[in-house]
């Protein structure tokens, strides 16, 4: 008697590696049926996460293949563990990976130099950048 519904989908992440243990090869580019085998995942079910998670957007080639970068790849990953480890509905691993987003776009601080630093040491700095101005444009 063939396995159904989700007595098969406990059967099938019963087989399946952990998210974290599968290592993504340095490639620059891969198709559908490498990232499926690699996720140990359907093709079907890469292409329905594509419908429903914005970050999954693999580009086509000349021949409409799916070609899938590196980022799609831990993409996902992070989605895989997110459902299938980690218990997420779709639409909850949806609003957090949304969310996880907008935290990476946030602008990052730009280093400088502290308000206390020696104002001597801002001095010489000053000097040695005119000084080099001086000699590019003697060059010229």
């Amino acid at each position: 008697m063939p396995l159904v519904g989700a007595k098969r989908a406990a059967a099938v992440r019963a087989k399946q590696k952990p998210a974290d243990e599968i290592v993504v090869p340095d490639k620059l580019f891969f198709r559908i049926g490498e990232v499926s085998n690699l996720c140990s995942l359907p093709a079907y079910v890469l292409r329905f996460w594509e419908t429903e998670f914005p970050q999954l957007k693999p580009s086509k080639s000349n021949t409409g293949q799916r070609v899938y970068r590196r980022k799609d790849v831990e993409n996902i990953l992070r989605v895989k563990k997110l459902l299938y480890e980690q218990g997420y509905t779709i639409s909850g691993a949806r609003q957090l990976l949304k969310t996880e987003g907008r935290r990476d776009r946030g602008q990052s601080a730009l280093p400088f130099i502290a308000p206390a630093a020696n104002h001597s040491e801002l001095r010489d700095l000053k000097q040695g950048l005119k000084e080099v101005l001086g000699i590019l444009s003697a060059k010229r």
